[in-house]
């Protein structure tokens, strides 16, 4: 028995956490890919559930010892997904769903082709992917302007995976989400 993997992939302020929440919420039997990471966890964070926290040092030996199917280092802390967890969950039969960016989702599919079937989520245009960083609220110009240059980046790369769900309509899009996922898992 083969397992499944639904890999979700989109700019910052596309709404993708939205939509992840409603699809999990949806579909229970989706087991979440849990990353690793070494920053410190945040309140109402639970090991496990939200990330593996781990120490940089045993991060570093992971990352020696090739124990994972991508990593970054982003703000001096590391994150990764790890061989382990996704090798089990394919042998076990399991439908896994991921949240990763651009390089992550090339490292699933350059290690599992389509097995991975990748879905990028895309905003109407930049101009609304700005529109919706500044209404957070919650970063600062400088960050705003650093996501908006890594989404036109990211938004180049969008027909290379295998589908793509524009969110004009966080209502129909996750309607459409919803039946692409359905029909990637039969």
């Amino acid at each position: 028995m083969s397992g499944k993997m639904i890999v979700i992939c989109a700019p910052s302020g596309t709404g993708k956490s939205t939509l992840l929440g409603r699809l999990k919420a949806d579909l229970p039997d989706l087991v979440w890919s849990v990353s690793c990471t070494t920053r410190s966890m945040r309140a109402g964070e639970v090991h496990g559930r939200d990330y593996y926290f781990i120490k940089p040092e045993s991060f570093e030996r992971q990352i020696a010892e090739d124990e994972f199917i991508e990593w970054a280092k982003v703000h001096s802390n590391y994150y990764g997904t790890s061989k382990r967890f996704v090798t089990e969950g394919l042998a076990s039969g399991r439908r896994m769903l991921f949240d990763l960016d651009v390089q992550g989702a090339d490292a699933m599919k350059r290690i599992y082709g389509s097995q991975a079937q990748v879905i990028f989520i895309e905003p109407p245009s930049v101009a609304e992917l700005e529109k919706r960083l500044r209404g957070r609220g919650t970063d600062s110009e400088g960050v705003i302007h650093e996501r908006i240059l890594n989404a036109r980046k990211e938004l180049l790369r969008k027909d290379d995976f295998d589908h793509i769900i524009m969110n004009d309509d966080v209502e129909l899009a996750y309607q459409k989400l919803k039946a692409l996922v359905e029909r990637i898992l039969g």
